[in-house]
């Protein structure tokens, strides 16, 4: 077995970081606390080829593996969570579906635009009923002519609101068999009448992210529009949230990472009785874990991301990824805090802001419950 990383990969971690350390983290701190989207980073994200990383280049994508796009994330994820969160829900929610099973006039159409930075895309399936319980779903669209008519709302979706934001793909409930629902994913433009996005504030974490509640009244759009065969948007959005779970494990990786380094600093340089607080076990001892709990994820999450590129099976180590990844997310960003005593309560030491970023890593894309619920069915209970 190989663990290191080819050329590609290593230039791709070079690149993401130069990029983060000098243009995302002189204004991570400012864009957090005005809770501020940056047209103007998601637009050099694009431009260096990480908005649809893993596309064919005939869609406008950089051709790259899925472990590419990985490294990418954690690499933004180690400077800012809000960056990452734009960029994983654009890559693994926005654009995944619409390429694994958009009509070739549907990759072209849309998937071009969605590689610049100057478009994003969003995918709706949470609803303010309907969180961990998908199949609760109550958005609707019904079969009128040769259109869909939706009814119904999304919330906390990613991407869904901005400026820049060129439609989503929403899964709704397009008929009940014996009792059973069955649901269809569908592409709504922005603009379309009846589709109304709103940008939702006061989080917590990832401030400087967009997060939207999607609300469609009447909302008419072409059978055209379908993304995937009629009945089959569960079998769509499970794929999808397979992927996704890399992304958010890449999210969580990147923010340990990032809380570790910051905290190895400050043990480096901080005093106390005449020594560095470094130097002292029960310090020491803390940095030690926090690096070994890193370096399982980082190795597992690289593992599971060679799985989906060699196309094996992937959702269990999917989901174990996902879940021991934003736990360890918050071990270590909690130990970070620690370690800077009361300094770490502090906006002006960014180990604040990881505290905060890291909580939402075991509640999206599937909370720890949920992945534990997945990780048993996959092996056999």
């Amino acid at each position: 077995m190989d663990f290191n990383l080819n050329e590609e990969h290593q230039q791709i971690r070079s690149m993401v970081r130069e990029f983060a350390e000098k243009k995302i983290k002189p204004v991570a701190r400012k864009l957090d606390e005005a809770e501020m989207f940056s047209y103007e980073l998601t637009e050099q994200m694009g431009e260096l080829g990480l908005l649809g990383i893993y596309l064919p280049e005939e869609y406008g994508g950089a051709g790259m593996d899925y472990l590419a796009y990985i490294i990418a994330i954690e690499e933004i994820a180690r400077v800012d969570g809000s960056q990452a969160a734009t960029l994983a829900a654009h890559n693994s929610l926005g654009i995944g579906p619409i390429y694994n099973y958009g009509t070739e006039d549907q990759k072209q159409k849309y998937l071009p635009k969605l590689c610049t930075g100057k478009g994003l895309w969003s995918f709706g399936l949470t609803e303010p009923d309907a969180g961990s319980d998908s199949r609760a779903s109550k958005t609707i669209a019904k079969k009128e002519d040769d259109d869909w008519v939706i009814n119904g709302s999304k919330i906390f979706i990613t991407n869904g609101s901005v400026d820049i934001n060129l439609g989503t793909t929403v899964q709704a409930v397009t008929s009940v068999v014996d009792g059973k629902k069955e649901f269809t994913t569908i592409i709504v433009e922005k603009g379309t009448p009846g589709f109304t996005q709103q940008a939702m504030h006061g989080k917590m974490m990832w401030r400087a992210s967009d997060t939207s509640h999607l609300f469609f009244d009447d909302c008419r759009v072409s059978q055209n529009n379908t993304l995937g065969e009629p009945g089959q948007g569960s079998k769509i959005m499970l794929h999808t949230l397979d992927s996704g779970r890399l992304s958010i494990a890449a999210m969580g990786l990147g923010c340990a990472q990032g809380a570790y380094e910051m905290a190895l600093k400050y043990a480096q340089e901080r005093k106390q009785f005449g020594s560095t607080i470094g130097k002292f076990q029960a310090i020491s001892f803390k940095l030690a874990d926090m690096a070994m709990k890193i370096e399982l994820a980082r190795t597992f999450l690289y593992k599971a991301c060679w799985l989906k590129d060699t196309h094996q099976p992937f959702t269990k180590e999917a989901a174990m990824a996902k879940l021991y990844c934003s736990e360890i997310a918050k071990e270590v960003a909690d130990e970070a805090v620690q370690i800077h005593g009361g300094y770490g309560l502090m906006k002006e030491f960014n180990v604040e802001r990881f505290y905060r970023d890291q909580r939402l890593l075991q509640i999206g894309e599937g909370t720890s419950e949920i992945q534990r619920i997945v990780i048993a069915k996959q092996i056999g209970l």
